[in-house]
């Protein structure tokens, strides 16, 4: 008997195809923020080594945790356009449940903190 002949690799059921151009430009939005991001990270190093106010720091932490909160939105956005909309109009009832619980297990980590 001859073994069946293999097409190449399985293709990853978490990568929906077809949305390259959201995934791409939701991307370089992300990119674009998470580069202002690491400088204003940067600018708050800069303070602790000079030994700001310690109101002035806490003010600037939260505002990087309000842009990364911005960034996660954008990446959320995306993939509930895309990738959840596809994985929830499978035929494939395991590809429906694998998709709540990737964004289940989300959340529920985050709340855990």
């Amino acid at each position: 008997m001859s073994e069946p002949v293999s097409s190449g690799p399985e293709p990853d059921p978490r990568r929906h195809t077809g949305h390259e151009e959201t995934h791409a430009r939701v991307g370089r939005q992300m990119l674009q923020r998470l580069r202002s991001v690491e400088g204003h990270v940067r600018g708050i190093q800069r303070m602790v080594e000079e030994d700001a106010y310690c109101i002035d720091v806490l003010k600037q932490l939260k505002a990087v945790r309000g842009a990364l909160d911005r960034i996660g939105s954008l990446a959320l956005e995306a993939h509930l356009a895309t990738c959840v909309k596809d994985g929830l109009h499978s035929d494939d009832a395991l590809e429906r449940e694998r998709i709540v619980a990737e964004i289940l297990e989300v959340f529920d980590a985050g709340a855990k903190r």
